[in-house]
């Protein structure tokens, strides 16, 4: 999934906005995959609004790249069906972080492969799963350098106390994306 030409020209990124219950989620990517998901600040936790009654791409629709098509579809399941995630395919990624050998996109990876929806693991968890076990701080920087939040699960992330700890888009917004998987997760199928 992890895209690299070496010496190809740079490449042409594309916006677009999507409008989701936490407010305008904006994604970068080119033709050969993400490169960001930029998710807002939250203040306050959202309503009990359903959550489908905002999923759609208010910004940037025209001309959406097929790894810009693949996120919006994913970000929609992850708010209104999560469950589906696990059947949809992940977007390629096109950024350096996730291009070069490092811990952090091990760490990285590995968040995505391992830690499912509903789920929750501690930072010293995650650096054992990654391979190092004593990179509880190192597996830390990692979530924060996280290019392409809640398609790679660094709000599930969490401190070996139970406490949530920090997110890059603040405390609230980490609050309702585990509450949200947590009540999907609980729901009975159909």
């Amino acid at each position: 999934q992890v895209n690299s030409k070496q010496g190809a020209s740079p490449c042409k990124e594309k916006h677009v906005v999507l409008l989701s219950p936490l407010g305008k989620i904006e994604i970068s990517g080119c033709e050969m995959g993400l490169h960001e998901i930029k998710l807002p600040r939250m203040s306050v936790l959202p309503s009990g609004a359903e959550p489908s009654a905002a999923c759609e791409v208010c910004e940037g629709a025209e001309e959406m790249t097929e790894p810009l098509q693949q996120c919006t579809a994913w970000l929609r399941a992850y708010f209104c069906e999560p469950a589906t995630t696990g059947s949809l395919p992940v977007p390629a990624f096109h950024h350096p972080l996730l291009q070069r050998d490092s811990f952090t996109r091990q760490v990285l990876w590995t968040l995505l492969n391992d830690v499912k929806l509903g789920e929750a693991v501690s930072y010293k968890q995650l650096a054992d799963l990654a391979g190092n076990s004593r990179a509880a701080r190192a597996v830390g920087g990692a979530m924060r350098s996280n290019p392409i939040p809640i398609i790679i699960p660094c709000h599930r992330v969490i401190r070996s106390s139970g406490e949530l700890g920090n997110y890059g888009a603040g405390q609230l917004m980490k609050e309702w994306l585990l509450s949200h998987e947590k009540l999907q997760k609980e729901r009975p199928a159909h």
